[in-house]
């Protein structure tokens, strides 16, 4: 058996601590040290370590340090492993956490083969992924400016009588409007401007996701998820480049638990007790599928943008999309004559929409 060193790396911002587990089921966890976050510092320490002629096997947790670490390690040929920090299994009575005990407790559990790898994207992926989550907080931006631009009409009593708010007759009604004093006129103006602003920021963004959509190589895959109904340019987006190849999932259930859509459960003995959706995993997959899930409220038929959008699809792709609608949209509505919530039932919605994108995906090359 060759020689590996476990190697757990608890990354921050300018420092990773470092552990070192040899290969001994049962050997001693050293804790290395603390390094700069720099990887000339970090290929100092690794050329020690192979000195002997060991073979290294690094893991660290996801965070807001991103990939970076792991593309340079395997890029320069480096095992390397990241893991969700959720997934961490922590003793209940275990109050202390230090950089010290996270980097030794990750080499002791890659050691084990008791951690899970995360997804992690390619570049051209992530480029797509942070596009489309810049949307989605455009659109926070958005929302909030147009509530406090509401709020502050309301204060003053000034309320539209029209019919479609943010039209261009709102804007045009908010453009007439005059207020009491300048101070209040100036402060109008700034959250009409900021209202205006986000709108042109969020299709700005929308622009961009639709080119890079077409360039990238997820584009059959975004294509193909837009013949079902619901599911628009940016929930396909969303969906290809939070999770990439769907494929990769073995089978729907898969993936449906991957996005937290399945029932919770605390079962003992004889007693089976089942709650709310587990909400792990990607929260921006699983909340585009549940606003997906609303557009099959509607009885089933094929819009006109739906016709356009299958137009060079495949015929099974169609067909799978077809068979969705039938089913989802009888669904919704029995499950609403039960009696159930409307969140409960668009989250029910949401679960069987990735079971058939799943389906979708196996149609797909790409």
């Amino acid at each position: 058996m060759s020689n590996i060193k476990y190697i757990g790396l608890d990354v921050h911002k300018n420092s990773i601590a470092i552990a070192i587990a040899d290969n001994q089921r049962n050997g001693e966890v050293r804790y290395y040290g603390q390094i700069e976050n720099n990887m000339d510092k970090l290929n100092n320490v690794f050329r020690k370590l192979v000195s002997d002629g060991s073979e290294l096997s690094c893991v660290y947790e996801a965070g807001p340090c991103g990939y970076y670490l792991y593309r340079y390690l395997t890029d320069n040929g480096i095992d390397c492993f990241v893991i969700a920090p959720s997934q961490m299994p922590r003793k209940s009575g275990d109050r202390v956490k230090t950089d010290r005990r996270d980097a030794v407790t990750l080499a002791r559990l890659h050691r084990a083969g008791e951690l899970t790898p995360v997804y992690v994207p390619d570049l051209e992926d992530e480029a797509l992924r942070d596009l489309v989550r810049a949307r989605e907080d455009a659109q926070k931006a958005l929302r909030k400016s147009k509530q406090q631009l509401g709020a502050f009409l309301l204060r003053h009593h000034i309320i539209y009588g029209g019919k479609t708010m943010w039209s261009s007759a709102h804007f045009n009604w908010l453009s007439n409007i005059s207020m009491a004093h300048p101070a209040q006129q100036v402060t109008l103006q700034e959250y009409i401007d900021t209202v205006d602003g986000n709108i042109k920021r969020v299709d700005r963004l929308t622009t961009q996701i639709r080119e890079l959509s077409e360039q990238s190589r997820l584009s059959p895959l975004i294509k193909a998820l837009q013949a079902m109904r619901g599911v628009s340019l940016i929930v396909a987006a969303t969906i290809a480049a939070e999770l990439g190849d769907l494929r990769r999932f073995a089978n729907p259930a898969q993936m449906m638990s991957y996005l937290g859509l399945v029932p919770s459960e605390h079962s003992s003995g004889e007693k089976t007790r089942r709650g709310g959706i587990t909400k792990t995993g990607n929260g921006h997959v699983r909340k585009a599928l549940i606003e997906a899930a609303q557009a099959y409220r509607l009885p089933a038929r094929k819009s006109r943008a739906i016709r356009k959008r299958q137009e060079s699809l495949d015929k099974e792709v169609c067909r799978i999309a077809w068979k969705a609608q039938l089913r989802l949209c009888g669904r919704y509505w029995r499950l609403a004559a039960k009696g159930k919530k409307v969140n409960v039932v668009k989250t029910a919605i949401a679960r069987e929409i990735a079971g058939f994108a799943w389906a979708i995906a196996q149609e797909v090359t790409l």
